[in-house]
């Protein structure tokens, strides 16, 4: 059996993919698979990504020649797939999940705290910039877009003195470079960081066995509690959300955090709740944040958001 597989062309993309082959090759060695690479409209559109008003920018051409039956299935970084996918399509497996934290990574190796007032900090994420704005309003913080490598070689050309990662995507190329770990308590990640999607047809039975093998059921329940909190807060790249589930002691804690525009404000909210009402745990957290006044922060944030786009 040989099976096609859709993903991005970009160094991570490629790796994450080839990571997942030789996991499936364990279980299964005399399956063979096909690397296809596809763009994407967030590889081919440079603007910041709150500029893009589209979700999926990442994996909806990938996710369509699943659908198509172009690829057998595809790879993600799980936090660039909406929450909701199409009826045909099912999030077949998640993979254990790597590290969920942000780390920082700047010239001279300077802690977040530390570097000198005024520096340039890149990110691509809102929700980044947020938080280390919350931790040291005298920096300033620009958009960065590309590729991991690419954000960081801008740091060595001097064009920012340094940037937020996510701390997943470094290990997964095995990158040799020295950062801080930034706490999950300050820099709360996106739903789903640290995780991979693998996306098939929903019809396709044999391959949704092969590719359950590698599945690993805690962080499917911590994706799926978070995931659940998305489709209710319709959180994205135009109103950040920091969500973090973690199973500890048998049971499964979800923390959220949402921000006002320029950070002054937040709703914290933290619940704990059986792995297996993961769903049910991220519809409870999301009813509560409406309780205590999201609508509002994220009204404002998408005004925020189309004021930027007409300068």
């Amino acid at each position: 059996m040989k099976y096609a597989i859709g993903t991005r062309g970009s160094p991570l993309s490629l790796a994450q993919t080839k990571w997942v082959i030789s996991e499936l090759k364990k279980k299964s060695p005399e399956t063979e698979f096909e690397i296809i690479p596809i763009k994407t409209k967030g590889d081919t559109d440079a603007r910041p990504l709150f500029n893009i008003n589209q979700k999926g920018i990442f994996e909806k051409e990938i996710d369509r020649a699943v659908a198509e039956k172009k690829v057998d299935f595809a790879v993600h970084s799980l936090k660039d797939v909406p929450a909701e996918l199409p009826d045909d399509l099912i999030l077949a497996c998640i993979p254990k999940r790597e590290a969920a934290n942000d780390v920082f990574i700047s010239k001279g190796n300077y802690t977040l705290e530390k570097i000198k007032k005024g520096a340039i900090i890149g990110t691509s994420s809102l929700r980044r910039a947020v938080q280390i704005s919350r931790i040291r309003p005298d920096l300033v913080v620009k958009p960065i877009r590309g590729n991991i490598e690419s954000r960081i070689k801008k740091i060595d050309d001097g064009n920012f003195d340094g940037v937020v990662l996510a701390e997943a995507g470094i290990g997964r190329l095995g990158l040799n470079v020295k950062f801080e770990r930034l706490s999950t308590t300050e820099f709360s990640p996106s739903p789903g960081q640290g995780a991979l999607a693998i996306v098939s047809r929903r019809d396709n039975a044999k391959l949704i066995e092969l590719l359950r093998t590698i599945e690993d059921p805690d962080s499917r329940y911590a994706i799926e509690a978070e995931r659940s909190l998305s489709i209710f807060v319709d959180s994205g790249c135009r109103f950040p959300v920091g969500a973090l589930a973690q199973k500890t002691g048998g049971k499964l804690k979800l923390h959220v955090i949402v921000y006002s525009v320029d950070g002054s404000k937040s709703i914290n909210v933290e619940k704990t709740g059986e792995p297996l009402q993961a769903k049910e745990l991220g519809k409870q957290i999301a009813s509560e944040l409406a309780k205590k006044g999201i609508a509002e922060l994220a009204k404002n944030w998408r005004e925020k958001v189309e004021e930027w786009n007409k300068k």
